[in-house]
């Protein structure tokens, strides 16, 4: 039986019952149960009060039985000792809204073309609608959640980018890359025991730092990236709507399950326009020092898990050149 469809929320065995009062198929089950837990084991040591920072977003957005599950991982997470960082985006959400509002929707470079109009609504759907549904998922298990966006307490803090498309640098409006994280308050909140769960928005600030008073609308992959640097996150780790990095698309056999930084960014250039931010994201993180980045299927119910607690994960791994 393939580890795709264990999940770890059923990992119970009846303790009245001994092996002896246990049907064969029953037996084999809490066999595989328990190889499930042994092969945790190790990693749950490895992570224990590390960082990992998690890109939410994709199908794992829109799909309820999705929502739940990676709701269940990051709780699951968090009680066994490590210290998850949500962020998100809200893509599928925000294209219903200005569709529902008569706005097309238009992408640059992989990125979202923002207007102020659109910035407007962009912030409403993040912080109104993607990331209170997050936080109220996760509390269900517990007063684990707090919602958190890139503006409060300049949290985040970015400037205005310019994309490159075919060569040449191309407009976008109010979409920026970050320059800055409030490491203190995100390790506040991680060390009274909370989850933060953060909106990719962020203030934009000047040359020399100061706030100029507009909002940037910020990929959350590459916010992600960004915030995991500033922690010193032991994984990042972004949800997507594909298994992972092909090296040959669309060959699905040439998945690729793991790739050095160097392959990498040798391959950048070569990629589709909507995976080059993902990609791009993992790639500064192991640069900036994080041990390694990963872009898994959130199509998998519990694919969180399974990057993080088994021994060969899901999806594409990037790792530094010198990794051990």
């Amino acid at each position: 039986m393939s580890l795709k469809n264990t999940t770890f929320d059923t990992l119970r065995l009846d303790a009245n019952k001994g092996p002896e009062a246990m049907p064969q198929n029953s037996r084999e089950d809490a066999e595989l149960k328990s190889q499930v837990l042994i092969e945790a084991l190790p990693w749950i040591q490895r992570f224990r009060h590390a960082i990992v920072v998690v890109k939410y977003g994709g199908n794992a957005m829109v799909d309820d039985e999705l929502k739940r599950a990676f709701a269940a991982d990051v709780v699951f997470m968090r009680s066994v000792g490590l210290r998850p960082v949500v962020v998100h985006g809200g893509g599928p959400q925000i294209n219903t809204m200005l569709k529902r509002l008569g706005k097309e929707s238009e992408f640059r470079g992989g990125l979202r073309v923002t207007d102020e109009e659109t910035i407007d609504i962009v912030r409403m759907v993040l912080m109104g609608q993607v990331g209170r549904e997050l936080v109220g998922l996760i509390n269900q298990h517990g007063p684990y959640a707090v919602g958190m966006s890139g503006e409060d307490a300049q949290l985040l803090s970015a400037r205005a980018t310019r994309p490159l498309v075919d060569g040449e640098p191309v407009d976008v409006g109010l979409v920026g890359e970050i320059v800055g994280v409030h490491r203190d308050a995100l390790m506040n909140t991680l060390k009274a025991g909370r989850i933060p769960v953060i909106s990719s928005l962020a203030p934009e600030v000047d040359e020399n730092s100061r706030p100029t008073g507009r909002v940037l609308n910020v990929n959350a992959d590459t916010a992600a990236a960004g915030i995991a640097r500033s922690l010193g996150a032991e994984k990042l780790v972004i949800l997507t709507d594909v298994e992972g990095l092909y090296a040959n698309w669309p060959d699905r056999s040439s998945l690729i399950s793991e790739i050095t930084a160097s392959d990498l960014r040798a391959l950048l250039p070569s990629l589709e326009s909507g995976m080059i931010p993902k990609m791009g994201a993992l790639l500064a993180a192991v640069d900036e020092g994080v041990s390694t980045a990963a872009a898994i299927d959130g199509r998998i119910p519990h694919a969180l898990l399974l990057e993080v607690f088994t021994s060969k994960g899901i999806g594409t791994m990037v790792k530094a050149d010198n990794y051990e």
